[in-house]
């Protein structure tokens, strides 16, 4: 793509010179860097799939590593492939608070459970009591193909990648 001069006319198709148009809009757009990306869609998904809740629809939808899923009972969760953790974002119907932190480098979701699909049903456990619960509404079929598709789209290497430890965060922000 070739480089606009200032006085060119304007892409937009205004008729006006660039310098005259865009060229101040694109200067006072913020960057928005792609952890700060990855932090609004991930939010932004994560209201979709609260409203879908609400509507006790049945949805699987993939971002990254992510996958979200809602049951028929109002249920959903956000799920993560690498570790299999998992966090609640509705239950019957009712949109929960999502345990998020960020910081400029990473993004971090307080995880509440890890996962598992076995003999074609969806487990639960909780990182807090250990107790692991199936949960026969969730869409089962639907999470596992997706998570072969996530693991397809992906090398080991970048799956490897996902987490870091905290003294990689250390090392990062000291």
């Amino acid at each position: 793509m070739a480089k606009i001069g200032r006085n060119d006319p304007c892409p937009c198709g205004s008729g006006i010179k660039y310098k005259r148009c865009c060229l101040e809009k694109q200067k006072s757009t913020p960057a928005v860097t792609p952890m700060q990306q990855l932090k609004i869609s991930l939010l932004t998904e994560i209201e979709k799939v609260q409203k879908v809740a609400e509507c006790n629809d049945e949805t699987v939808r993939e971002l990254g590593v992510f996958i979200f899923c809602t049951s028929r009972e109002g249920d959903a969760w956000l799920l993560e492939i690498t570790d299999q953790d998992a966090v609640q974002l509705a239950g019957k119907g009712s949109a929960l608070e999502v345990p998020i932190n960020e910081n400029p480098e990473t993004i971090e979701i307080n995880w509440s459970h890890t996962f598992a699909i076995r003999d074609r049903q969806f487990f639960l456990t909780s990182y807090f009591d250990k107790v692991e619960v199936c949960h026969n509404s969730m869409p089962t079929q639907r999470i596992n193909a997706a998570i072969r598709r996530i693991k397809k789209k992906y090398s080991d290497e970048q799956l490897s990648q996902v987490h870091v430890t905290p003294e990689e965060t250390e090392k990062v922000t000291g």
